[in-house]
């Protein structure tokens, strides 16, 4: 069930059941598009959902929110107004434009790794990506992205990726770099390109 949230521009505050059951599969994954350039610079026409992690502790001041915080107002003050009720595997969604939604997705706890374990938690991270698929399939809109929860949130893209190819059937997906990756043939691990 979809509830509204509290703030300025039009948001959604969603989870509680939303989104494909836990452990649900869908075979036709989606085919996800790396594009080297800003996420919040979406490209394509229509509809666009930009995605990001946000941890459950109410801090925004770091990584990839401060991208979004320099070109729209709306996803910070949603996020601080929410301070106090964060849930791990709840998503705002925050319209910031006309066609441009924002997409506050709580996948991480806290923002310190913690006897070795890393604030991202997947299994939050698998339910938010849910139901952003459901909300683009409503909204008939493309999701981009940076490599969510692989920054601060301390997580591996080698785990995320398959977490976005299997929650999001059916729905154009592009991963943003601010540089160019390249995986490296001598030692197989993917590197950045200054």
């Amino acid at each position: 069930m979809s509830k509204p949230a509290i703030g300025a521009g039009t948001a959604t505050r969603l989870g509680d059941g939303d989104g494909p059951a836990r452990g649900q599969r869908n075979l036709r994954a989606v085919k996800i598009q790396f594009i080297t350039g800003d996420a919040t610079d979406p490209i394509g026409d229509g509809n666009k959902i930009i995605a990001h992690v946000c941890n459950d502790i109410g801090a925004w001041g770091a990584g990839f929110v401060l991208a979004i915080s320099k070109r729209w107002p709306q996803p910070e003050a949603e996020y601080l107004k929410s301070r106090g009720c964060l849930t791990l595997g709840t998503v705002s969604l925050i319209q910031v434009n006309p066609g441009i939604w924002v997409a506050n997705m709580i996948a991480q706890r806290g923002i310190r790794t913690e006897d070795g374990v890393p604030p991202i938690r997947y299994a939050a991270l698998r339910q938010c990506l849910g139901i952003l698929a459901v909300e683009a399939r409503k909204l008939r809109a493309t999701i981009h992205m940076p490599r969510i929860g692989c920054g601060l949130a301390g997580g591996k893209w080698e785990s995320v990726e398959p977490l976005i190819r299997i929650a999001i059937p059916n729905t154009e997906v592009f991963v943003y770099d601010l540089t160019p990756i390249v995986k490296s043939k001598r030692d197989g691990h993917v590197h950045k390109h200054h």
